[in-house]
């Protein structure tokens, strides 16, 4: 597979990339958990989202870690956006306060080339039980720095597709193809609009954010042959693919979609999809755990098809809350000892035994999917959700060479900005507010102030 040159941000970018994220921390109040001074002796500082995988394993890490090993873990636990800009803001300084902290598949190469992160080559080899091999090939190859070093292990996985009514369609007379075009869905969308009294026929995210609207619609853009930027970083939100694909999306979001596209996220699509209101919806594979619970309303109801495509053979995103280690930290020895505890086959099992299976943190390993306790728990949707991850191309997503790799993102620093602004934009021609011509050719012109910076590099 052709891998594209990842070529290195310019320096004064990186350092004012960082310098605009450490100011949201410093103005947003407090925050709970370990206190302002760096770990020391028999404790590590852990810096994590407070998703629910994570807050389990706070529960469990006192009983169990540190029962076997004899090492506290000071936890602080943060929502998603504050846990970003605080850990932009300690390991850009290297204050070194934090030992550990979640970062994604985004962030750790970008870490890493800045020489925030500790490299974790050495620890894997020297520690045989971890089993690096059984990590799934496209989580350890988006967790690589330009170096080919390791700088993250993965908590959890993910990568997108369509979840669907079952029974609804099969009232309709329907079948949903197991690798559909995105035309199928939207034809499909169309006839199974209205089914039910207040059922739309899908739900995609319109609300504003680089990680919210813009991850679905970046990899419709990819498999309609566009791309954000060509080889040459020349911008190309102008370009007729790019144009195509989001005139799709949007209309077929308009035209079909949920009531308050424009507004709705991950979170509220799952309320939608949960409570009946939907009948299809494309986002993440971590999703189905939650729709298969035992008390979700449409447990057993529900199907599970590929990421839809147009030109390309897959088009499922990646994506991984992982660990990585701040290269200023006093314990990385520690450090990775909790992580190979935490993302280890071991924690797994014990997640399961006290927590029930659907809970394991799963999309990372392939013993997961070999276990037959696993396997009986998340039937409905485990080996799609596998063959999607294994499926994903994050150096390769569509028809044309990318200068930097991402799926549902470009792994630069400048796009938490660039990706942010632009979804404002297409999330207004959602709301019926401007047209897409419009909201691109204003897109167009923010994604050129960054070619201006990489171009010729």
């Amino acid at each position: 597979m052709r891998t594209p040159s990842r070529r290195r941000p310019p320096r004064a970018t990186l350092a004012l990339a960082a310098a605009g994220t450490l100011l949201a921390p410093l103005l947003s109040g407090c925050w709970a958990g370990a206190g302002g001074t760096g770990s020391g002796g028999d404790s590590i500082n852990v810096l994590m989202v407070n998703n629910p995988q994570m807050t389990e394993l706070q529960k469990l890490t006192a009983q169990h870690f540190t029962k076997e090993t004899g090492i506290k873990v000071n936890f602080t636990v943060l929502p998603e956006n504050d846990v970003r800009d605080k850990i932009s803001q300690d390991f850009a300084n290297q204050a070194g306060q934090y030992d550990v902290a979640t970062l994604s598949n985004y962030e750790i190469p970008i870490y890493a080339r800045n020489g925030w992160l500790h490299a974790m080559d050495g620890y894997v080899a020297k520690d045989p039980g971890y089993d690096e091999q059984d990590v799934l090939k496209p989580m350890r190859q988006s967790l690589t720095g330009d170096d080919g070093k390791l700088y993250g292990q993965p908590f959890y996985g993910e990568s997108s597709f369509l979840m669907y009514r079952k029974d609804v369609l099969a009232a309709k007379g329907l079948t949903m193809p197991a690798h559909p075009t995105w035309q199928q869905v939207a034809d499909i969308a169309a006839k199974v609009d209205g089914a039910r009294p207040g059922m739309k026929g899908i739900c995609l995210r319109g609300l504003p954010g680089w990680g919210e609207s813009m991850a679905p619609l970046t990899t419709v853009v990819n498999t309609f042959g566009g791309t954000w930027f060509d080889k040459n970083w020349k911008a190309r939100l102008d370009s007729p693919e790019f144009a195509k694909a989001t005139r799709f999306y949007v209309g077929l979001v308009r035209e079909h979609g949920e009531s308050g596209a424009a507004q709705s996220g991950f979170a509220e699509c799952l309320n939608n999809m949960t409570q009946g209101k939907v009948a299809m919806w494309y986002d993440a594979t971590s999703a189905a755990g939650l729709l298969e619970a035992a008390d979700s309303p449409v447990k057993g109801k529900l199907g599970y098809a590929a990421a839809p495509v147009e030109k390309t053979e897959a088009s499922g995103w990646l994506y991984t809350w992982a660990w990585g280690i701040q290269d200023a930290s006093r314990n990385p020895d520690k450090a990775w000892k909790f992580i190979s505890w935490a993302s280890g086959k071991g924690y797994e099992e014990l997640v399961g035994a006290t927590s029930g299976w659907p809970n394991v943190p799963a999309g990372k390993r392939a013993s997961t999917y070999a276990n037959p306790d696993y396997r009986k728990s998340a039937a409905a949707f485990q080996e799609m959700t596998k063959e999607a991850i294994e499926s994903a191309r994050p150096d390769d997503p569509g028809v044309q060479p990318r200068p930097a790799p991402g799926i549902q993102f470009v792994g630069i620093p400048e796009f938490t900005d660039l990706g942010t602004k632009v979804s404002q934009e297409i999330s207004a021609a959602i709301a019926g507010r401007q047209s897409v011509d419009s909201a691109l050719k204003k897109s167009q012109q923010l994604a050129e102030k960054i070619s201006k910076e990489y171009e010729g590099r």
